[in-house]
């Protein structure tokens, strides 16, 4: 599998465990982490990531926060990802730990060449319920709904390349990631990958205490 990681960091000062918990997974490829506020604790934490044996480089918005479709693209264009079909890349959410077949959503994406977001049956169990999903394709993608027409949720990686993000996305401004996901499941052109076991994450204590219960009481701290 040949892809280049894009890390979408909202991590605070819990952060540094979790990214080594993501490190010691296998990522192949290089990884480029899009930071802002605090993001000098990611940083000082990962390096260039040769201590993991990977190529790590950052995007830094500083504290003018683009969102997360403007932390991709500032991403791609630092790391001069074309936009040809075999130019893709996997975006993760930085608060996110997840337990998933990365070359199983990779090869959905036919190698990078169609834009795939990974999906978790929900129904209102971990979070607020935000796609639906028909097996194949991602038909409907909006945050914040709350008819309980959508049984899925966005399980915290995709697939994107290039051509998309520069499509939906100007340089330099701040953008929602989930207005890319939106038109594209409107579109028609928003793949699926379902993912089988829970997600957690760190952006609340809950899911913080949720996420340290399930690596066995290891209490995630600062490095």
């Amino acid at each position: 599998m040949q892809a280049t990681y894009f890390i979408v960091c909202g991590i605070g000062s819990k952060g540094s465990t979790l990214l080594a918990q993501k490190m010691e997974g296998n990522m192949e490829s290089p990884a480029v982490y899009a930071i802002g506020h605090l993001g000098g604790q990611i940083r000082d934490f990962a390096g260039d990531g040769s201590r993991w044996g990977l190529d790590v480089a950052y995007v830094d918005e500083g504290e003018t926060l683009l969102g997360t479709g403007g932390a991709v693209r500032g991403a791609i264009d630092e790391a001069d990802v074309g936009d040809e079909p075999n130019g893709g890349f996997l975006v993760l959410y930085g608060d996110s730990y997840l337990s998933i077949d990365i070359a199983a959503l990779w090869a959905a994406s036919g190698d990078g060449g169609h834009p795939v977001m990974s999906v978790l049956r929900n129904d209102g169990q971990w979070d607020a319920s935000n796609a639906a999903y028909d097996g194949a394709m991602v038909t409907c993608y909006e945050k914040g709904r709350s008819d309980g027409s959508l049984g899925f949720i966005d399980y915290g990686i995709s697939v994107l390349n290039g051509g998309v993000i520069r499509e939906h996305v100007a340089a330099d401004t701040p953008y929602d990631l989930a207005d890319v996901f939106h038109r594209l499941a409107e579109a028609g052109q928003l793949r699926g990958f379902e993912a089988t076991e829970r997600f957690y994450e760190i952006g609340s204590p809950q899911g913080l205490a949720d996420l340290e219960a399930f690596l066995g009481g290891q209490t995630l701290t600062s490095a």
